[in-house]
């Protein structure tokens, strides 16, 4: 019996707004321990939420980047559960109401691009953080009620790979909109996956399992390749599957019972009551929808179209936003597009592979790789001195002509000068002029020794040879 995978995600994504959902309290990723919280994230009675404007902003730009349509009227309800990370004993979110609805994106896989529906996005606020010490547990408040974004997809993808697609695609969409960092190792972007398995031509769900905690996209591939053969074993050897929440072992690479689930849990939603519903005007929807910034398939198609790059340069330039703010300010201040791309992604990425940096360490500042870039251009210098320049600049603050100056690597590149040169060792070296006339190809390479001995290297070796060669046809 074959079988098929029904899978649906739910993406939780974590704002970099300067304030939290609610209060005015700091959103920090770096702070001590309850340092960064307000009377409203402990709780204190009588405390009032306040809406954060630029959540609501950035929730409006990423409903547009996902084509999801966008609600006018802003309500937020209670979810009441209790947890020891959740200080008011319930969170505010959006239930009956989510700000964006019956979307869809497109995710590029190996069997070409497949269209995902996204059923809603909706506001709501963290919990707290909580940290475990044997058996001791430590509640950070720094967390709760930082700005939330929540992606719910309609059960679309039938393989790890589209679903690890739609996750790299989710994140890109929220990084270069600077909305969210959208780093799972750090928690920013989390994904949980719902997951059931039923005989091909079936229309019957099979049995849900959740899996939940996973932090990284090459993991959500793997846990559901994982679940999806363990759940296919148990249907086959005449076992069911259980309704249970998992977690992705990634030692073990396979998923590990959390909790088992029962019934669903009631959580008792009903309107916000401190929160009265706000209508979001036309005007305030299309002017948070024209300021947002461009996506990565839209600087894609810019960088191809404009720049001439290819598909595959402008494909890695545009998997990180950091990467592709660095090519677009190579590009605002020079003209040499194909290069500055060639010196990011060989030269500059492989020094940030080594030392597991980001480009915004790197030391080597946009305009002065332009520099750098401008000195091959000119023939100022040799791809081979390039090379030796570009690790010299990651030990100094200088521009790269100054260095290759006092590091005298500067070519000469003047016709007149080198023709000079070329003179002097022809008149010095009368026989090499016999030899090229009779066909002798040899000729011309000692000639060019010969030059680059008495100028110590430094005469623009392409340009030197076109010069010798012309002059030797016309002697």
């Amino acid at each position: 019996m074959n079988f098929e995978a029904v899978i649906g995600l739910e993406i939780h994504v974590e704002m970099q707004t300067r304030s939290k959902m609610f209060s005015r309290a700091p959103v920090t990723y770096k702070a001590e321990p309850n340092t960064a919280v307000l009377p409203l994230d402990l709780a204190h009675p009588g405390t009032m939420p306040v809406v954060n404007k630029q959540a609501v902003i950035n929730a409006i730009q990423v409903c547009t980047a996902l084509h999801l349509h966008v609600d006018n009227e802003l309500h937020f309800d209670r979810k009441n559960y209790f947890y020891a990370d959740l200080p008011k004993g319930f969170q505010i979110t959006q239930h009956r109401h989510p700000i964006g609805f019956d979307g869809f994106v497109d995710i590029p896989t190996s069997e070409g691009t497949t269209r995902i529906r996204i059923e809603r996005l909706h506001l709501e606020e963290d919990t707290a953080m909580q940290h475990h010490y044997g058996d001791m547990s430590l509640v950070d408040y720094n967390r709760a009620g930082i700005p939330l974004m929540e992606i719910v997809t309609y059960p679309d993808f039938k393989t790890g790979e589209e679903a690890a697609s739609f996750v790299e695609t989710i994140r890109q969409i929220v990084s270069f909109t600077r909305v969210s960092s959208g780093k799972l190792e750090e928690g920013s972007l989390r994904c949980d996956v719902n997951i059931s398995i039923r005989p091909i031509g079936d229309s019957a769900f099979g049995t849900k399992v959740e899996i939940k905690n996973l932090n990284s996209i090459a993991n959500v591939q793997k846990a559901i390749e994982f679940e999806m053969l363990r759940q296919e074993r148990l249907l086959l050897s005449g076992s069911r599957v259980a309704q249970e929440t998992r977690r992705f072992d990634e030692a073990k690479k396979e998923t590990i019972l959390m909790r088992v689930k029962t019934d669903a849990v009631d959580y008792k939603y009903f309107p916000e009551p401190n929160l009265v519903p706000l209508t979001l005007s036309h005007a305030f929807i299309e002017q948070a929808q024209s300021t947002r910034l461009e996506l990565a398939s839209e600087k894609k198609t810019r960088y191809m179209e404009t720049f001439g790059l290819s598909e595959y340069d402008a494909g890695l330039l545009t998997k990180d936003v950091d990467i592709a703010t660095y090519f677009d300010a190579c590009a605002a201040e020079g003209k040499h597009y194909k290069l500055y791309a060639n010196w990011i992604i060989q030269d500059t990425m492989s020094v940030l592979n080594k030392t597991q940096t980001s480009i915004t360490d790197f030391s080597i500042e946009p305009i002065r790789l332009v520099g750098l870039v401008s000195l091959i251009e000119a023939g100022d210098i040799s791809n081979k001195q390039a090379k030796e320049l570009f690790d010299l600049m990651q030990q100094s603050n200088e521009g790269a002509r100054d260095i290759a100056s006092k590091k005298a690597m500067l070519q000469i590149s003047d016709p007149t000068l080198i023709q000079q040169e070329i003179d002097a060792i022809l008149q010095a070296n009368p026989q090499s002029i016999l030899d090229f006339k009779e066909g002798k190809d040899r000729a011309v390479g000692f000639l060019i020794g010969q030059i680059m001995k008495k100028t110590g290297g430094k005469v623009n070796p392409g340009l030197t040879n076109q010069l010798l060669l012309k002059t030797l046809k016309s002697k």
